[in-house]
């Protein structure tokens, strides 16, 4: 996606919640946002920095980390962590889901809320907890690998 090609609405909210508090919507916000927007709902911090910095070689890492924080904070953005701890990036716009991670093949998949639902509802009867959809990170066999294993 090209700079300032990300969803109107979207842009328009984040100048406004920018305005509010008294902060600047810059260029580099804007390439920031559309990064994220034009990646697949998985990506690191590490590669929104690399691919921000194809647009904007001037980028700094503490930039695109600042605005990823932003983001989250204004409700605008989520994380989630992977198997090896780095957390990847969300737009806002994503459906809320967990993930599953095959430590077989290394796959990653979404696991969406009705098809959570009667894990978090089973954690919730257990401990009382009620645990945040985004933050749900599993680990284990793929359908693919587990077939593998058993052949």
């Amino acid at each position: 996606m090209a700079k300032g090609q990300t969803n109107k609405g979207l842009t328009e909210r984040l100048q406004a919640a920018l305005k509010e508090r008294g902060q600047r919507w810059t260029e580099q916000r804007q390439i920031i946002v559309d990064v994220l927007a034009a990646s697949d709902g998985h990506a690191t911090g590490a590669e929104l920095v690399e691919r921000v910095r194809q647009d904007d070689p001037s980028a700094t890492p503490s930039t695109v980390y600042r605005t990823l924080d932003l983001l989250e904070e204004l409700g605008l953005a989520r994380h989630h962590h992977g198997p090896d701890g780095r957390e990847t990036y969300h737009l806002e716009e994503t459906t809320e889901h967990g993930h599953l991670h095959c430590r077989g093949c290394g796959a990653e998949q979404e696991l969406d809320a009705a098809a959570a639902a009667p894990i978090l509802k089973a954690i919730t009867g257990a401990t009382g907890f009620s645990a945040d959809l985004d933050h749900l990170s599993l680990q284990g066999l793929c359908a693919t690998c587990r077939a593998d294993q058993k052949g």
